[in-house]
């Protein structure tokens, strides 16, 4: 969890630029999975650079080594109707639960929402997420994009403990 919070932190710090805005995120073992907002390519590419030296410094600082952290580029997949941006949102949101399920076991139930993930400021969810939400600076930035902001809420996401979806989750 400390991994997690460092890159939180990182992640408030450059959560969004004139151009370039990181709107969910995933942090998984080997990777992570993030919604950006961008306003063209050449936006697109400064800010995944950007992003990913941030990621590299905080997983230099935890592990207290130096060097690259990332292996491969980011794979792109631009999202055109709120169908393709909710599936998305739950591909990336639930994608602990997703894991765990092939590992063969279940998430513990105390988690409401994955804590490596921006499920907790996500506003979109059928119930509401009860707890706290950490106060020291968002990690992500509010959409600006229609398809972000009001086309995926035309029909809320369940979490982990509510009904599964409908096979709304995509291939690695």
């Amino acid at each position: 969890m400390k991994l997690v919070h460092e890159l939180e932190l990182s992640f408030s710090a450059s959560c969004e630029r004139n151009d370039f805005r990181l709107v969910h995120y995933s942090i998984q073992g080997n990777h992570a999975h993030l919604i950006v907002e961008a306003d063209n390519e050449n936006a697109l590419g400064r800010g995944m650079k950007a992003l990913g030296a941030r990621l590299a410094r905080a997983v230099n600082r935890i592990f207290r080594r130096a060097g690259p952290v990332l292996v491969d580029r980011y794979h792109l997949h631009v999202l055109r109707t709120p169908r393709e941006v909710r599936h998305a949102l739950a591909y990336v949101l639930l994608n602990a639960r997703k894991h765990a399920a092939r590992a063969g076991r279940a998430l513990s139930r105390a988690l409401a929402i994955d804590p490596a993930s921006s499920g907790r400021w996500f506003e979109g969810w059928r119930r509401p997420v009860a707890g706290p939400v950490p106060a020291d600076g968002t990690p992500v930035a509010l959409p600006r994009s229609w398809l972000l902001r009001v086309g995926c809420k035309r029909r809320p996401l369940e979490r982990r403990w509510d009904p599964p979806l409908n096979r709304c989750v995509a291939a690695e």
